[in-house]
């Protein structure tokens, strides 16, 4: 089950419908209306797909550790624009507001280093629900489901580039240790909220230039992932996701966990596959992933975000890719199987703002997706591919932007450009006054 926020626990507006919106889109819902399209249908489905926003874009996956250092793992967040989140209540404060200007429900995906460690240094084959008491509560009281994530970078630990592929047993077991433990206070956070936690793990394992030995590394981590994953977990409590990469700053030449090795060890143990847009060759998409996995998974996870030349994580915009993931996933069907994530951070640009962009893009191609005509796919059907063509041409004008209005509006939810106002205003009076 997933619970949608509201607009009393995130401060979303008074439901004002005014003329500029409502009569744009009567027309609009007339035009769908005529290629077999039911608007309201539609935009009741759509309330009803959450999306699992990412913690670390408010702080550049910095979290919350004492004496915590620089990134590693191949993670760089570039940029230093002001007013970052300092704290687990800055940041959640940041969150609220980013939400309260995105329509929909929605979740929050937490890494394993944004526990509330009390100043104390807790080493990450020790951490608990404990750490996380006061993310529940704050989830409890906001209605809002907790996905999580295992934390194999930035640490000590995994300085020289392995972690669970690691050759020396004793790092495995670390390792192993705080994965048996993410499950853990993954499961933790459903039982408390009464929602399926996803659970995700990826690690940085790799080597910069050509390796000798591919094999014995991936039979460390066939291994290390088994001991895991040993422990039976309610999946109605938790469930699990692995995810992999094609390379990584210092891991060029090669991944352990690439997506051939995933793709097996998924559908072997019954794990969700998470496909990462930006994990892949540049020119390469995951949209024709998604039907080909859920051949042989019953879910998967996605972490979509938008790599440039490399997998930079840039915030999500509206284009090709994004549009493609988001109709692979609601023309076939997949709305119950796919577990939507975001993935990306931007330190150069406000990161309130960034939230609200990547999350309201998400949105908004899945609307795109849900108002498809019918006709298109009938046509290809029935081997009529000049009607399949010159429909999906058709498509790309058809008036969606005076549905998506209309459903901002409808869900106190600022319209069109309207809602960058409300994050200058929160920069001015709050980001600001940070140091």
């Amino acid at each position: 089950m997933v619970i949608a926020f509201t607009p009393a626990f995130f401060g979303k507006f008074p439901v004002h419908m005014s003329t500029q919106i409502e009569k744009p889109f009567i027309l609009a819902k007339e035009r769908y209306a005529e290629i077999g399209v039911d608007v309201d249908q539609v935009l009741k489905k759509l309330e009803e797909v959450p999306v699992s926003i990412h913690c670390w874009q408010g702080d550049d996956v910095g979290g919350f550790e004492k004496d915590a250092g620089a990134l590693t793992g191949g993670i760089m967040a570039t940029g230093n624009y002001p007013g970052k989140a300092r704290t687990p209540d800055e940041l959640r404060a940041d969150f609220e507001k980013a939400v309260s200007l995105v329509p929909g429900s929605h979740r929050i995906s937490l890494h394993a280093t944004y526990g509330e460690f009390g100043g104390r240094k807790i080493d990450r084959d020790k951490i608990s629900v404990e750490q996380f008491q006061n993310w529940i509560s704050w989830a409890k009281t906001k209605e809002v489901g907790l996905d999580f994530n295992q934390t194999y970078f930035s640490h000590p630990k995994s300085a020289d580039g392995f972690t669970l592929a690691h050759p020396d047993k004793a790092v495995r077991r670390f390792w192993i240790e705080h994965g048996i433990r993410c499950r853990e206070i993954g499961a933790e956070f459903g039982k408390a909220l009464g929602q399926t936690t996803l659970t995700n793990l990826w690690i940085p394992d790799g080597i910069k230039d050509t390796p000798a030995d591919r094999r014995t590394p991936r039979e460390r981590l066939v291994e290390s992932l088994d001991a895991v994953f040993a422990k039976k977990i309610d999946p109605k409590l938790n469930v699990d996701s692995v995810e992999p990469k094609l390379f990584g700053i210092g891991s060029e030449s090669f991944v352990v966990g690439s997506h051939e090795f995933y793709l097996g060890y998924a559908i072997t143990r019954q794990k969700l596959l998470t496909l990462d847009a930006g994990h892949y060759h540049p020119t390469e998409g995951i949209a024709d992933k998604i039907s080909s996995v859920l051949q042989y998974l019953p879910q998967i996870a996605l972490h979509v975000s938008r790599g440039v030349r490399w997998d930079s994580d840039h915030v999500v915009i509206l284009n090709d890719d994004l549009l493609a993931i988001a109709r692979e996933i609601v023309v076939n069907g997949y709305l119950d199987r796919v577990r939507i994530g975001l993935d990306y951070f931007d330190a150069s640009i406000n990161r309130v703002a960034a939230w609200t962009i990547g999350t309201r893009n998400m949105v908004r191609a899945l609307l795109i997706a849900l108002l498809e005509p019918p006709a298109i796919k009938a046509a290809e059907a029935a081997g009529d591919f000049t009607s399949r063509l010159a429909l999906q041409e058709e498509a790309k004008t058809l008036p969606f932007g005076a549905v998506w209005d209309y459903y901002c509006e409808s869900k106190g939810v600022p319209a069109g450009e309207a809602w960058l106002a409300e994050v200058k205003k929160y920069e001015k009076n709050i980001l600001s006054k940070r140091k």
